[in-house]
This record gives C-alpha cells, structure tokens and sequence, in this order.
C-alpha cells in the first residue's frame, strides 16, 4: 500500500471482508470490519481499497469519526436496529453432539449463532425488498417469490425463543 488513507476509507480485505478505517497512526490503521468488529493493522497490509478518503492533515474529534462512521454504515447496510439476546442466554453455549460416539461434540457461543440468526434475517429482508422493487419480475412473480420468503420466516420462527424483544421475533406472514 503506496497510500496512506484517510478516516472514512473504505477497505476490502481477504481475511476480513468490507471495513472502515476508523483511525490512523503513523504505522497502523484501525479499522472496523462489519463481520469481524474493530482491528488494528499494520499500514503496509495487502488490501482493496473501495473508496479512499484523504488523511487529514487536521486532528479529527472522535465525534466526527463516529458520525462518519454511522452514515456509512447507514449508506452501504441500510438502518441497523439492535436485536439483543434473550438475558438467559447470554453467556451461554450451544452443544452440538453427534449420534455417531465416535465423533466430538461441537460446541459454540449462543451469541455466535443468535449474531448468524439475526444476519439470516437481515439478508432475506434485503432479498425481499430486491423483489418488490425488482422491475423486471411480473406482480405474479414477486408473489410466487413472496411466498418462499414467508416459508423461510415461517421456518425460522423456531428461534423465536432465542429473541430478548417480542417485537424481533421471526412471522411466517407480513
């Protein structure tokens, strides 16, 4: 990396996916991944750069940095409302046990599987707002499509209990 990037660039790495650089240090940069969180990398890692801002040659108030942030995050994932875990849960593992004895039981964090449940959910809400808007698909199709993603909510209501707020919880119908 020739370039030294600014506050508000937006990066592709390999291992971690799409980030912003949220700080930079005279041999790092901070960066929040929106699959991995907040990291810090060393300035001359190999990485895509999607859109670079220029480094300030101003000191920036973390209240800017922080407003940056939110609006790219509300610009490229659309409005992020919180979805907490239900408090006896939290904490918690989940255990995966084989019937075959001779294979190890997989265990994991609830929050790990609630954050994949809720990201489930997320990606079909985005799928169903690119059918309705879709121009190309006939009224026929899009509810012949419809029907499919209320199956796939209908199916999901299982981990309804997982869910802190009734007002998260999965519905087989809108």
């Amino acid at each position: 990396m020739s370039t030294t990037l600014g506050i508000g660039s937006r990066i592709k790495d390999e291992r971690f996916g799409i980030g912003v650089i949220v700080k930079v240090s005279a041999e790092t940069y901070a960066i929040t991944f929106m699959q991995h969180g907040y990291m810090e990398l060393p300035q001359n890692t190999e990485f895509d750069v999607i859109e670079a801002m220029p480094r300030a040659t101003d000191v920036v108030s973390m209240k800017e940095v922080e407003l940056t942030f939110k609006r790219l995050l509300k610009k490229y994932m659309g409005e992020h409302e919180e979805i907490r875990l239900g408090d006896k849960w939290e904490g918690g593992t989940m255990s995966l046990q084989p019937a075959d004895s001779d294979l190890k039981p997989k265990e994991i964090p609830i929050e790990t599987f609630f954050h994949k449940i809720v990201m489930v959910r997320d990606k079909m809400r985005v799928l169903e707002q690119r059918i309705n808007s879709n121009k190309s698909l006939s009224d026929e199709e899009k509810v012949n499509l419809q029907q499919y993603v209320s199956r796939v909510y209908g199916s999901l209501t299982t981990f309804n209990v997982l869910f802190k707020d009734k007002k998260d919880h999965f519905k087989s119908s809108k």
